[in-house]
Parts: C-alpha cells; sequence; structure tokens
C-alpha cells in the first residue's frame, strides 16, 4: 500500500524493463519515496515522443509494483498516470539510459520523451542519461539522481518544464562536477549502411558508430565530453520566441 506521507514516483526509460541503468535509478528513487515502474518490455531507443494509437497494448506484472508494457516510453507514462496507479505521481523519472542524451539527441529520444510527457501533464519530469552505452558505471549517475530529485520535490520545476541530465564516461567519483547547460548541437555520422537478404532483397541500417558536436561553451555536449554533469532545462512547448511577429511581418494573413 502507497504511504500518502512518501512521495510517489513513477520510474520509466527506453532501454527496456531488464535494463541495468533503471535498477540503479529504482534503488535511488525507493530511498526518497514509493516506487512504481512502467518501462517497455523490450528496448525502445529513438521511439520520440510516440504513441501507440493503432495496436492494442499489453502489460505484465514484473515484481511489486512492476509493470512491463508493450509500447514506448511515452505508452508508458500514459497508462501508469491513467490507469496502473493510485494518484499522480509527485514525480516521472526516466533511464539511466545507456548512452547520452544530448543536443539533438533530445528529439529522438525516448528517455527525454517520458519526461516531456510528464510535462505535458503538468507533471515534475527528470530524464537521466550516461555517455557510455557499453558497460556504464551507474553508482555515481544514481546518487546525483538521488539528490537532484529530492531538490526538484522540495522547490517544483516551472509550468511546462523538464530536465534532461546526462553523465560523463569517467570511472564513479571522477566527474568534475555538476554544471547547468545549453542544448549543444551534435550530430552522427551520415551512413547508410545497405546490405541483402539471403533472397538478394537489399535492407538498410541507418547511421554508423561516431557521433561528433560542435564546439559550443556552456552547452551539454561540451560539458559531458569534458568530464562534467550535465543538467539542462527543457520545455515542452515548442512555439519558436518571436516565430508570430516574423510570420505576420511577411504579410500572409489575410
Amino acid at each position: 500500500m502507497q504511504d500518502p506521507d512518501r512521495p510517489l514516483i513513477l520510474v520509466t526509460n527506453d532501454d527496456g524493463i531488464h535494463a541495468p541503468g533503471m535498477a540503479a535509478l529504482e534503488a535511488a528513487m525507493a530511498r526518497i519515496g514509493d516506487t512504481y515502474t512502467v518501462a517497455p518490455e523490450s528496448p525502445q531507443s529513438a521511439q520520440s515522443h510516440s504513441l501507440t494509437l493503432h495496436k492494442p497494448l499489453r502489460l505484465k506484472a514484473r515484481g511489486d509494483r512492476r509493470w512491463a508494457a508493450s509500447g514506448t516510453p511515452t505508452d508508458c507514462v500514459f497508462l501508469a498516470v491513467n490507469h496502473l496507479l493510485p494518484r499522480a505521481p509527485d514525480l516521472v523519472v526516466s533511464g539511466i539510459n545507456h548512452g547520452a542524451n544530448i543536443g539533438s539527441d533530445v528529439t529522438y529520444s525516448g528517455t527525454v520523451a517520458a519526461a516531456l510527457e510528464a510535462a505535458l501533464m503538468g507533471l515534475q519530469g527528470i530524464a537521466f542519461s550516461h555517455l557510455n552505452h557499453r558497460a556504464p558505471d551507474f553508482t555515481e549517475g544514481a546518487a546525483f539522481a538521488e539528490k537532484l530529485a529530492r531538490e526538484v520535490l522540495a522547490r517544483g520545476l516551472p509550468d511546462g518544464v523538464h530536465l534532461n541530465v546526462n553523465f560523463p564516461s569517467v570511472p564513479a567519483g571522477e566527474a568534475k562536477g555538476v554544471v547547468v547547460t545549453e542544448l549543444g548541437r551534435r550530430f552522427y555520422d551520415n551512413k547508410i549502411i545497405v546490405k541483402h537478404d539471403p533472397r538478394g532483397t537489399p535492407y538498410y541500417w541507418i547511421g554508423g558508430d561516431g557521433f561528433h558536436h560542435d564546439d559550443i561553451p556552456g552547452s551539454d555536449c561540451n560539458a559531458v565530453v569534458d568530464g562534467w554533469i550535465s543538467v539542462c532545462a527543457l520545455t515542452c512547448r515548442p512555439q519558436a520566441a518571436g516565430g508570430s511577429e516574423m510570420l505576420r511581418s511577411w504579410g500572409i494573413e489575410a
């Protein structure tokens, strides 16, 4: 039974219900409040803010207050808040993702999309990711996640704002510190890998292994590559500042 005097925290991710990064985040959040976990049953990386509308979703219990969903991270938050949880969560946390979500990654990321969905619902949301996607050590990340979650629960976030946190690929305890950042510009190898199936029909893999970023002081990209923990505030409102004034200046209104 949920303790009404403890925060209710929803945990999700896009790496799947069995991901070590989420286990570390669950353990950290359990020290703060009562946790409920709803996560994809299989990896859903780069699903962005996708909501499943044209096929049924299925939920499978995976322990006490833990469920695996057949859909995306956004589906998981939507199902949890509107069906599974006893009340609206005080905080939604997503991650810890295996691989960074910096710069333009935030437009593709299922991890960040879960925090975005929370913000759209008027809830507090934080996404956590680790630059090392192969064998990250989540010890320091989980400790900072607990610290930041306590701050958000105590102070609150402005309406529509969610946080995006990225950890550097350094041994636990060796991050240089924490820095508040702006979104940088990250880009990947523009490769299309062409293969052929046994029948000779071509198929395609998008992208290569390498990524690059523009050298922008104060950006999340620079911070994590230089060994800092990056905290970036995002908004769920995509309208461009000054965009309406620009369009009116074109004289296109009838």
